[in-house]
């Protein structure tokens, strides 16, 4: 109904599944996309205090990454209702918890290039989709799934590979994929400008069919001639999957 243009009867379903959800994960996704309906100042700030007291008892680290939009957007609504000492607040708790992200891993990259474990994947390297492209940043995520799909989709004839990395500097939220479809990085999808040390490899994840890949493979030939260079970050850490399907 979202994405329909249809944000009356979005938020009718938002608050159904608010009243209808059972656990805090649930509670917090339904309070998160009932304040985005809300075009009352007052209430909007209602029901995202509302997500954030629901955030702050899961020790989830997707749902920790949703917290320096979730601080930024309540300091908004302290703004708007003319209470700057509560907005400087929430702005401050916004750029605090703006740090690395708290997540422990295992991290995964996935590529089609032979490499042994000790080696670095460092920044600047070459897109594994679209030539004559540097990539700024080196991408990675924690599902290995997600890392898996990446492998097959990249560019090249070298069988698919999935290593383990560990960050040798501080990461981010890839920000292509966080607070976009879905209240913070619930793809666990990361960058760094540091390299990635290669630690292990993993054999084993859910793979896709022929014809998946097929259709992945026509929907990245579609962005590409559009130059949405800032997609192909999510490619290389298979962020873009689970948000567009």
């Amino acid at each position: 109904m979202e994405e329909a243009g249809k944000p009356e009867e979005a938020c009718k379903l938002f608050l159904e599944a608010w009243d209808e959800a059972t656990n805090d994960h649930e509670k917090f996704f339904a309070a998160h996309y009932v304040a985005r309906h809300q075009n009352n100042v007052s209430d909007r700030l209602k029901w995202l205090e509302t997500a954030l007291q629901f955030a702050l008892k899961l020790d989830d680290a997707t749902v920790k990454s949703a917290f320096p939009a979730l601080y930024a957007k309540i300091a908004q609504c302290y703004d708007e209702l003319n209470e700057p000492d509560k907005a400087k607040q929430h702005y401050k708790l916004a750029a605090l918890s703006k740090d690395n992200p708290v997540d422990n891993g295992p991290f995964y990259h996935g590529t089609r290039a032979d490499l042994r474990v000790g080696d670095l994947l460092t920044p600047g390297g070459d897109s594994n989709y679209e030539a004559d492209l540097k990539m700024n940043h080196i991408y990675f995520t924690a599902l290995v799934n997600g890392a898996g799909l990446a492998a097959a989709l990249a560019k090249g004839d070298n069988r698919e590979r999935v290593y383990i990395v560990e960050p040798t500097g501080s990461f981010e939220n890839d920000p292509n994929v966080t607070d976009k479809k879905f209240p913070g990085n619930p793809t666990r999808s990361y960058r760094s400008l540091a390299p990635l040390k290669i630690v292990g490899e993993v054999s084993e994840w859910v793979r896709q069919t022929p014809e998946e890949i097929q259709k992945w493979r026509e929907r990245l030939a579609d962005l590409l001639p559009k130059k949405m260079d800032s997609y192909l970050g999510r490619f290389s850490s298979a962020a873009f999957f689970l948000t567009t399907m």
